[in-house]
């Protein structure tokens, strides 16, 4: 069976089953405006040097500043921030409003609360059928004691709820 015989949703569908952790990637555009996006499609990659991937839509109405800005960063949300991650989904230019943010490495809008945080030069762009893969260099990370939020079928999860 080639891949263009797939059945989109039941594929969609099983891909679902898969839990993946929730962030929300942040960067500035060529007008040193805020942009940000929600993606599940985050990974680590390396330990040496520190790298982690995470792609994009092609058709993303952010993609252009990830691929001008040599800087983003990857916010792993926690439990109970379903709302900001929906925010962060829509298309939207106003996803940052009543947020306060801090500058991080390269000025990049770093969100206020998170379960992780990587600081991240771009390393490579690689095509991937309909996606960019944008690899990054780990420059400096945190953590706090907050479980991160999950997505699986289709729907938030806690943790908790998928023992």
């Amino acid at each position: 069976m080639s891949n263009t015989d797939f059945d989109k949703d039941e594929f969609r569908k099983a891909l679902g089953r898969f839990a993946t952790g929730v962030t929300i990637i942040t960067t500035l555009d060529k007008d040193d405006a805020a942009v940000g996006v929600t993606a599940s499609s985050f990974n680590s990659l390396s330990m040496k040097p520190p790298m982690i991937l995470w792609s994009l839509d092609k058709t993303a109405y952010s993609l252009p500043a990830f691929e001008h800005n040599p800087y983003f960063n990857v916010h792993v949300l926690g439990t109970g921030q379903d709302a900001l991650s929906n925010c962060f989904a829509k298309p939207s230019t106003d996803k940052f409003n009543g947020i306060k943010t801090r500058e991080g490495l390269g000025g990049i809008p770093i969100l206020p609360e998170y379960s992780a945080l990587f600081e991240c030069k771009t390393a490579h762009h690689y095509e991937g059928g309909d996606h960019i893969i944008i690899v990054g260099e780990v420059i400096k990370f945190s953590r706090n004691d907050e479980a991160p939020l999950v997505f699986h079928g289709g729907q938030y999860a806690g943790i908790d709820s998928l023992i």
